[in-house]
C-alpha cells in the first residue's frame, strides 16, 4: 500500500516558477521491483494527462507542452518525488497529481495513458496573465 501527499501548489504570475513535492510512504512491501513515478494534471473541462515520469532506472519521459520548462526527479533517501516548473504559462492551470504505477509498458506510455494504479489527492496550480 502506498500513500502520495502532495504539496506546493499555489497562484502565480505568468513567467513564474514553482516546485511541487510528493511525499511517499509505502506501509507494505512491494512485490515488485519495477515502477514509475509520474505527474498528471487535470485543467477544467478536461482530461487528465500526463506532465512527466520516471522509472526506476531514472529514466525520464516528459510531454511536449511541458518540455524544456518543467523537471522531474526524486530524492530516493527522503522518498520525495519533485516537480519544478519553469516560465509557468496560464495553460499549465490545472490539479497536479502525483501517482505511482507498476509501469509495465514503460513509462512513456504511461505518461500518454494518464492511468495509474495509485493517485495522490492533487494540488491546485494556478498561473495568471
Amino acid at each position: 500500500q502506498v500513500q502520495l501527499v502532495e504539496s506546493g501548489g499555489g497562484s502565480v504570475q505568468a513567467g513564474g516558477s514553482l516546485r511541487l513535492s510528493c511525499a511517499v510512504s509505502r506501509y507494505t512491501y512491494t512485490s515488485y521491483t519495477r515502477y514509475c513515478m509520474g505527474w498528471f494534471r487535470q485543467a477544467p473541462g478536461k482530461e487528465r494527462e500526463g506532465v512527466a515520469t520516471i522509472d526506476s532506472n531514472g529514466g525520464i519521459s516528459v510531454a511536449e507542452s511541458v518540455e524544456g520548462r518543467f523537471t522531474i526527479s526524486e530524492d530516493n533517501t527522503k522518498n520525495i518525488l519533485y516537480l519544478q516548473m519553469n516560465s509557468l504559462k496560464p495553460e499549465d492551470t490545472a490539479v497536479y497529481y502525483c501517482a505511482e504505477d507498476r509501469c509495465l509498458l514503460g513509462r512513456a506510455r504511461w505518461l500518454r495513458s494518464a492511468e495509474s494504479d495509485t493517485w495522490g489527492q492533487g494540488t491546485q496550480v494556478t498561473v495568471s496573465r
